[in-house]
């Protein structure tokens, strides 16, 4: 199979780089985002083909048709490690028809709860591939440190999957009033010698931009390389490393759809993503490109609804929009920066510089008819009230017996207010006990801005798990290494200032 090469969203890096090289660089200089020059094309059979296979080949399968620039042999090495027995069931991204032609895609049976550990159990694995395969070509001298910013799942994931790992050293910055207690004692419970952790005064927009302008300072990446033989990368979702694995499990829960009665071969299925940076509807995107039969992309927002909103009437427009905390914090993201991506195969590099720099300058753009157009063809956005969201979990549990967290409340309730004839694949982000607090809320008829009834408002995360599984009974499954947080010692309490001065201050410090 051909190498696949690379082209700059913003077509400021025009080397063409391989899937090994943007995977190690992370964003393109200027601040573009690579995507493949070429996509795969499979037939129905192909796609079909896949639920014969473990997960891991499927993964493997898909990589090499994306022309990956590894051997066949080395990438089913990776993927047997990548999706093995660090999930907790063995089919990975299992699906659950809660009620006939809604199917749930469960993508949080990895290490952390969180639908994140579908990329990045495999993102690591290939970067550190990549990394030693250029030190030993003699092409690379120099070690690096991946820069994070999330906005609850992503970093706790990235932790887990680059905690001591060779030639790679992470620091994760989260909002310190943004994320909920069980996924901040994730994230500062971190073991690894490699591993940094650092709370910011803001909210994830606020980490998201510091983030960015500490990859964009020529001067603190000189210093970087000139006294510590460092460069910068990342493990957010803008690294193409992080996309190519979410197309896997898209091509196989249409698969396992067939496998199971759920859709008859060849027709089409929405696909209802709850959406924050735009990632994970993009992987659905890329699926459909490529030859899985979905008709609509149902993206599902918060009250954080700019996306919503976009799809709505083509324009992008944060510069009066004021950010929302909700039960559903990894979507608490106004700047989605993955949508870049999609306006790049609509419309072209051209358009997307001239809009992503007058988002810079005035917090909005709006697109033309035509791009607007093709956008509509695909996709369609609404956006869920927070209270809404908590009455989902609760009316979807006493009707059903299935309990979801907020996240996959959101794309449940958009799923049915859009559904029309086809099946519908709602996909759940993360394990309801990553948000304990909120969830219990839910089932107790507790509005999300009301404070949690005295006899439980002291407990801790962790302590919640158990007066929800109270309620829930047999249906509640706490994983173990939630179950366990309150037990592990805090190893990072620092709290730093918003801003790329904060970020660099903080990295500095870590580093010594």
């Amino acid at each position: 199979m051909k190498e696949t090469l690379y082209l700059d969203t913003r077509d400021r890096d025009v080397t063409r780089p391989t899937f090994s090289d943007v995977v190690v660089k992370g964003i393109a200089h200027g601040g573009g985002l690579y995507v493949p020059e070429r996509l795969p094309e499979l037939t129905l059979p192909e796609v079909l083909s896949f639920g014969d296979w473990p997960y891991w080949r499927r993964a493997a399968a898909l990589f090499s048709r994306f022309g990956v620039d590894l051997p066949a042999e080395r990438i089913d090495t990776l993927m047997q490690r990548a999706y093995a027995q660090n999930f907790d069931d063995e089919r990975i991204a299992p699906l659950v028809e809660v009620v006939a032609g809604m199917h749930v895609l469960e993508l949080w049976h990895g290490p952390t709860s969180a639908f994140k550990d579908m990329a990045l159990q495999c993102m690591p694995l290939f970067f550190a591939e990549a990394v030693e395969r250029k030190q030993q070509a003699g092409e690379l001298a120099d070690d690096f440190l991946i820069l994070v910013a999330t906005s609850g799942d992503t970093g706790k994931a990235a932790l887990e999957g680059f905690a001591d790992r060779a030639h790679t050293g992470i620091v994760v910055f989260y909002p310190a009033e943004g994320v909920s207690d069980i996924q901040r004692k994730q994230m500062v419970t971190q073991r690894g010698d490699n591993v940094g952790v650092f709370g910011v005064r803001g909210n994830f927009d606020d980490c998201q931009n510091a983030v960015k302008a500490a990859f964009n300072d020529e001067a603190f990446n000189e210093a970087l390389h000139a006294e510590k033989n460092l460069r910068l990368s990342s493990a957010n979702s803008i690294n193409w490393g992080r996309l190519l694995p979410q197309i896997v499990y898209y091509v196989s829960a249409y698969a396992d759809m067939v496998a199971s009665g759920g859709v008859v071969a060849g027709e089409p299925i929405d696909v209802c993503v709850p959406t924050g940076n735009f990632g994970n509807i993009l992987g659905a995107y890329y699926a459909k490109q490529i030859g899985v039969p979905i008709d609509r992309l149902l993206c599902a927002s918060n009250e954080n609804n700019v996306l919503a909103d976009f799809i709505a009437t083509g324009t992008y427009d944060i510069s009066g929009r004021a950010f929302v905390t909700t039960p559903s914090p990894s979507m608490d993201i106004l700047i989605s920066s993955n949508l870049e991506r999609l306006l790049f195969h609509l419309a072209g590099p051209t358009h997307v510089r001239a809009w992503m720099a007058e988002l810079a300058e005035t917090g909005r753009f709006r697109v033309d008819r035509e791009t607007f157009g093709a956008m509509r063809a695909t996709f369609i956005g609404d956006w869920v009230r927070n209270d809404e969201s908590l009455a989902v979990i609760r009316r979807v549990f006493e009707e059903t017996g299935y309990l979801m967290d907020p996240h996959t409340a959101v794309a449940w309730e958009v799923a049915e207010r859009l559904r029309d004839q086809n099946p519908v694949l709602v996909v759940s982000t993360a394990h309801w006990a990553k948000f304990g607090a909120d969830v219990y809320k839910a089932l107790t008829g507790v509005a999300y801005d009301d404070a949690l009834p005295a006899e439980v408002a002291g407990l801790s995360g962790v302590q919640l798990l158990a007066e929800v599984q109270a309620l829930a009974g047999d249906g509640a499954r706490v994983p173990r290494a939630l179950a366990e947080l309150d037990a592990a010692a805090e190893r990072f309490t620092d709290v730093v200032d918003a801003g790329r001065d904060g970020v660099e201050r903080a990295v500095r410090a870590w580093l010594g």
